[in-house]
């Protein structure tokens, strides 16, 4: 994927976190300092609700739609897709408003939960959330455990220091301090690439890695990285709000789509989220929220159900 690693991973981390007592990411996004990638949003920018569409409310199961609320699972450390706002406490950012978007079109009211990120599949599985966006990228070992929807189309960028003073190159990071979130597919990419630099008898990259995005990106303003790998979106909103601090190294890659995560086994379900998220496509709901958050690059003409 872009951002986020295997089940077999994740699963490990879940009980790291348990040990730990570790339930969510917390904290106002912002990473502890300047930098940290995180902007405040503007309330001109609200993003009209989307009307309720009967059709699509009576394919959700009565299980979920009960209690006339939507729970969403987040790792509200991701800016700008899912990220704790200005005020430290409510939950924004691009996936936040499509999934309010979504449970609108159901009737239903949303209802964002942070969790650490690992713990989400598995609080899918047990019915803790009845729904999650958090950029999961869909993959093959993932559909093994739940249907997914696409939404979203996003890659791997690499960013660095204004200027690139370190001469940075994706194909050539060897013996460089690089930066990337823990439970990332960009873990799994970085690995892989110090393994080529080693093999090739040149020294390994410098992985550090840091339990949230914006703590990477305060780790690259504050010098203690040269440079730092996560998803396209979250790159580009890095540099834009860390006042000209960085840039963009050479052209994202492994291009997948993000997919809206929800149950087996729940007859209708995936096929309503499918077509909500395809009618905000159609009456310029979805460009409207991407524009807001400037991820237009990653929108999809087609919502599809993988399964």
């Amino acid at each position: 994927m872009t951002r986020r690693t295997s089940i077999v991973s994740a699963l490990a981390a879940v009980a790291l976190a348990a040990t730990l007592g570790a339930c969510g990411s917390g904290g106002d996004g912002s990473g502890g300092g300047g930098g940290g990638g995180s902007a405040p949003t503007s309330s001109a920018e609200a993003i009209p609700p989307a009307a309720k569409d009967a059709a699509l409310a009576a394919m959700v199961p009565a299980s979920i739609s009960a209690d006339g609320k939507l729970v969403f699972g987040v790792d509200a450390s991701y800016p700008p897709n899912e990220f704790v706002g200005p005020d430290g406490t409510t939950i924004v950012g691009m996936d936040v408003d499509l999934g309010t978007a979504i449970a609108q079109k159901f009737g239903l009211t949303p209802e964002f939960q942070n969790s650490a990120f690992p713990g989400i599949i598995p609080g899918i599985q047990g019915g803790k959330y009845e729904m999650a966006m958090s950029s999961f990228t869909i993959n093959d070992e993932r559909l093994q455990l739940v249907d997914m929807v696409s939404y979203f189309s996003a890659g791997t960028s690499l960013a660095t220091k204004k200027g690139n003073p370190n001469g940075l190159n994706i194909d050539d990071l060897c013996g460089k301090a690089i930066g990337v979130q823990a439970g990332t597919v960009q873990v799994d990419d970085i690995t892989a690439r110090s393994k080529t630099c080693t093999d090739a008898g040149k020294p390994a990259i410098q992985s550090t890695e840091l339990q949230q995005q914006t703590d990477v990106t305060l780790a690259l303003t504050s010098n203690r990285i040269v440079g730092m790998l996560a998803d396209s979106p979250v790159i580009a909103y890095a540099v834009k709000t860390t006042g000209d601090q960085l840039e963009v190294v050479g052209q994202a890659y492994d291009t997948a789509p993000y997919g809206v995560v929800v149950n087996k086994g729940q007859g209708q379900y995936a096929q309503a989220v499918q077509q909500a998220v395809q009618a905000l496509i159609a009456d310029g709901t979805y460009k409207k929220i991407l524009d807001k958050w400037g991820t237009g690059d990653g929108a999809i003409p087609t919502a599809e159900v993988r399964s």
